[in-house]
């Protein structure tokens, strides 16, 4: 005989449905030390996990103020790249990271102080008001 099904109550998947997520730091204004290749590598992958725009400055001088949305880590800084949107050109564009000299955290972070748990619980309050026809929506961005 197979191995049963483990039955879980509602409440129980509920639980598990609300488990911690990561801590998240604000990280708004952050200008990293690029003291190393791994350094600038860190650096990047927190810039891509940011939910704001960030600005790099290219080692021409060039700052591009971006929302890095896809990053390609290779085996050397020429091989590795970030992909972005600008506010101001609506197509994808990239730059190696061996271009990069410095990053900064400039942009709001959109999502900063706002948690699933939080949604969750507003979700519930309204449902035990008796509100119908809702759902989990997000905020709207300022």
């Amino acid at each position: 005989m197979g191995a049963e099904a483990q039955k879980y109550t509602l409440d129980q998947v509920e639980a598990l449905e609300l488990a911690p997520g990561a801590e998240q730091h604000n990280l708004e204004g952050w200008v990293p030390a690029l003291a190393s290749d791994d350094d600038l590598r860190r650096a990047l992958e927190t810039a891509f996990d940011y939910r704001g725009n960030v600005t790099l400055t290219l080692r021409s001088g060039e700052l591009i103020e971006a929302y890095i949305f896809n990053r390609q880590d290779g085996a050397t800084l020429a091989d590795s790249y970030v992909q972005y949107f600008t506010p101001s050109a609506p197509e994808k564009r990239r730059v190696s990271y061996a271009e990069i000299a410095r990053i900064e955290f400039t942009g709001k972070d959109c999502a900063a102080g706002k948690q699933w748990e939080d949604w969750v619980r507003k979700y519930n309050e309204r449902k035990a008001a008796g509100e119908k026809g809702i759902a989990l929506h997000p905020e709207a961005l300022d």
